[in-house]
């Protein structure tokens, strides 16, 4: 006999079957920005969006672009796992 899905686990697939987990995940990432970066980060930062798994940030100081364009990877990662899956594969600092 199999254990039954947990409500969390229904709306998850639902999701994923009707193509929305990508938007909904990047809606994610943009609203824990501020948390999983810092608020100092979050104060240099404007808009942020999410298109076709691509994260854009407008960051404010050409030095905090340079750091977090050289630590990109790393970066993408940290926030994929903030929201608990792929949500995007790209960064773009603007």
């Amino acid at each position: 006999m199999s254990k039954p899905a947990s409500i969390g686990d229904i709306i998850i697939q639902y999701f994923r079957e009707q193509g929305l987990e990508e938007s909904i995940m990047g809606e994610r990432l943009v609203e824990l920005w501020p948390q999983v970066m810092g608020a100092q980060v979050a104060r240099l930062t404007g808009t942020i969006e999410v298109k076709e798994q691509v994260l854009y940030v407008q960051i404010r100081s050409a030095a905090l672009r340079q750091q977090l364009f050289e630590c990109r990877t790393a970066l993408i990662n940290k926030l994929n796992e903030a929201v608990g899956g792929t949500a995007i594969k790209d960064i773009r600092l603007r």
